[in-house]
């Protein structure tokens, strides 16, 4: 199983588009600052040096996810995702190889060429990887028909049909 750790600004969003794939486990959390054990909110207060993150485990070829990742984004904005804004919410992705790292920029090439624009996703080396709260968990899950109206309200969903459908 390799792991990975994608930050898609929103780590609700992140997780529910990789828990219907077999084979994958997905945590979230925080990864990138240097507050040990950060909390949520010293996170959401950018603060910390901290991204919000998913820890993706899988069996599955490290392209497949990339993919999987790419189109649950907007790899152009480097300001944030949709109605989170501020540095902790930009994406990101961290190795944990060098291998991982080439395959990284690979994709983050071929996305910069199919749509001609430039990708403002922060590919860095992976650090310490600290769970979020239990509440965070599952969230999409536990709370559907919030999750369900900021996923849509926030402008991700309408974002990723536009985007991907063209």
């Amino acid at each position: 199983m390799e792991k990975i750790y994608l930050g898609g600004g929103c780590f609700w969003c992140v997780e529910a588009a990789f828990s219907i794939l077999k084979n994958v486990r997905c945590t979230p959390g925080y990864m990138g600052g240097d507050v040990e054990y950060p909390k949520y909110e010293q996170v959401c207060s950018g603060s910390t040096g901290h991204h919000e993150v998913c820890e993706i485990e899988s069996s599955r070829s490290l392209n497949k996810i990339l993919e999987i990742f790419w189109k649950t984004i907007n790899p152009f904005d480097a300001s944030g995702q949709f109605h989170d804004r501020g540095e902790h919410y930009q994406t990101v992705i961290f190795y944990t190889s060098e291998q991982q790292k080439k395959k990284v920029v690979q994709s983050k090439n071929q996305i910069e060429d199919h749509f001609d624009r430039k990708v403002e996703t922060l590919i860095l080396p992976a650090k310490i990887f600290y769970p979020a709260e239990l509440y965070h968990h599952q969230f999409f899950k536990k709370n559907p028909e919030y999750y369900q109206r900021y996923f849509e309200a926030s402008g991700r969903k309408g974002f990723i049909e536009d985007l991907w459908e063209k």
